[in-house]
């Protein structure tokens, strides 16, 4: 786990909506350093700041990325404009966390990785779930053999969102539909467990939007494997998941993505051992202390979700648009 004394990073947030809400309310739980935020107006920017105690606010991107006082930047803005806004921060000189999914496709990934490994700065993908506690404690057990051989992996994440057709989530031009909101989740956890898929099974029921309303998924994997996901926007599921070996298994509570708790079980239903996750606020401070510690270790690549990861899943995410028949305008 992270150590909250490693040195600390003057963080900046850019865009103001109920994500970078959340991400500021966990970052003050932490006792981090949130010193400036950016909004497309000087409204939006003031009210924020005014929220969580931030001493600047900045009516324009541009002005929050060239705060001197700025050292990472949080970038919280719809998916389209995700590599733009990174890269805007990356050429001022400023490590960036970036919201999930990490950009629109992977060719945009790339992009972002190559600025940030020219500028000589950390770009790294807001996966929360992959440093909460009890994902860090799965990941031990996987490692420690405790599951045996690991033959399946099953997750899903699905609400009952909005069937609004200007609703974010709907509308094609601010990257709506399930696979990048929703699906980003099981299938980022696919590859934490199982590595890269070797073959991908995708298959969809698209809104009347043009966006994906459900998403479901086969993976098959080099050890033997196989993953299922399903994801979608139009009904709520148990929102847990499972990861099955020959020795035990592991079953997660809902919401399975966010700090709950799981169980360690035998082939004979005896519980080997039972973990609740007891933490304060929401759980997104982990991921913004994983980034101090790595900027602070100059490891600029990354380690629990190293960038070159993050732009292959963002090739799996382009695979399972193309299979689906989900384009973005513009060709996206």
């Amino acid at each position: 786990m992270t150590d909250q004394n490693i040195p600390g990073l003057r963080w900046g947030i850019l865009a103001t909506g109920g994500i970078a809400h959340a991400f500021a309310s966990d970052l003050r739980t932490a006792g981090r350093d949130l010193v400036a935020v950016g909004s497309r107006s000087a409204g939006g920017a003031e009210r924020f700041a005014e929220e969580f105690g931030i001493p600047r606010a900045h009516a324009s991107y541009e002005d929050l990325v060239a705060d001197p006082d700025v050292d990472i930047v949080y970038v919280s803005t719809p998916h389209p404009f995700h590599a733009d806004n990174a890269i805007l921060a990356l050429e001022a000189g400023k490590h960036v966390l970036v919201e999930k999914p990490f950009t629109l496709n992977q060719a945009e990934a790339e992009r972002v990785r190559d600025v940030a490994a020219a500028q000589g700065l950390l770009a790294m993908e807001a996966m929360w779930t992959r440093y909460l506690p009890h994902m860090v404690r799965i990941r031990e057990l996987v490692a420690e053999g405790a599951l045996g051989e690991i033959r399946s992996l099953f997750a899903d994440h699905t609400q009952r969102i909005s069937t609004d057709p200007r609703h974010r989530l709907n509308a094609l031009e601010l990257g709506g539909g399930a696979l990048l909101d929703l699906g980003i989740y099981p299938i980022s956890f696919t590859w934490d467990i199982l590595g890269a898929p070797q073959t991908i099974a995708a298959a969809a029921h698209m809104a009347e939007t043009g966006a994906d309303a459900d998403v479901a998924t086969v993976f098959t994997h080099a050890s033997g494997a196989v993953s299922t996901s399903v994801s979608g926007s139009r009904a709520a599921g148990p929102n847990t998941a499972h990861i099955v070996g020959t020795e035990a298994r592991i079953d997660i509570d809902r919401v399975w993505y966010t700090p709950t708790s799981f169980r360690l079980i035998g082939p004979d239903g005896t519980v080997r051992e039972d973990f609740v996750s007891d933490i304060e606020g929401r759980g997104m401070q982990f991921q913004a202390l994983a980034a101090e510690r790595l900027v602070a270790e100059g490891n600029l690549a990354g380690d629990i979700l190293p960038i070159h990861e993050t732009v292959a899943i963002m090739g799996t995410l382009d695979e399972i648009r193309r299979q689906i028949g989900l384009v973005y305008p513009g060709g996206r």
